[in-house]
């Protein structure tokens, strides 16, 4: 074997390079999500206890109609959604939700817990290629303020 032959393939290898430009380098990626879950707050007394949390978006994705959006949901609003996404696509595995809790669920570890699980959650959902393109009710849940699930019959 040649050296030659090494030699030539090296002077191609770089056809076609060139720098980066500041922008390409340092500006905002051609398609970003930040989807965060923040600032759970606790309502009501007794039985009718229940927590809530701000889900905060941030994107570019086309497949979501706001780049900012601010909405509050919660654990039983994540776990209709969970499954209207399991039935919209069969092809998708869908994550599991932090599990449900029965005692001590206004702790603040558990609703700590919770809030990472819920964030995780929806970083793998909404970053999903196929439920970005097929979901019809991903995006409204997590952007819109007047999302119902009476608009979307399953």
């Amino acid at each position: 074997m040649s050296t030659h032959g090494f030699r030539a393939f090296e002077s191609t290898s770089r056809l076609g390079a060139r720098e980066q430009t500041d922008e390409e380098r340092y500006g905002i990626p051609e398609n970003f999500l930040e989807i965060e879950v923040k600032n759970p707050q606790t309502h009501g007394f007794g039985r009718k206890m229940y927590t809530d949390y701000e889900i905060v978006v941030r994107t570019n994705i086309p497949a979501f109609k706001l780049k900012q959006s601010s909405v509050r949901r919660r654990y039983s609003d994540f776990e209709w959604f969970r499954d209207v996404l399991e039935r919209e696509s069969s092809r998708v595995n869908i994550p599991p939700l932090p599990g449900k809790v029965f005692t001590n669920r206004f702790t603040d570890d558990v609703i700590e817990q919770r809030r990472e699980g819920l964030e995780r959650f929806l970083q793998v959902v909404a970053g999903h290629p196929l439920l970005q393109t097929g979901s019809k009710v991903l995006a409204p849940f997590v952007q819109d303020p007047n999302f119902s699930r009476d608009q979307y019959h399953y």
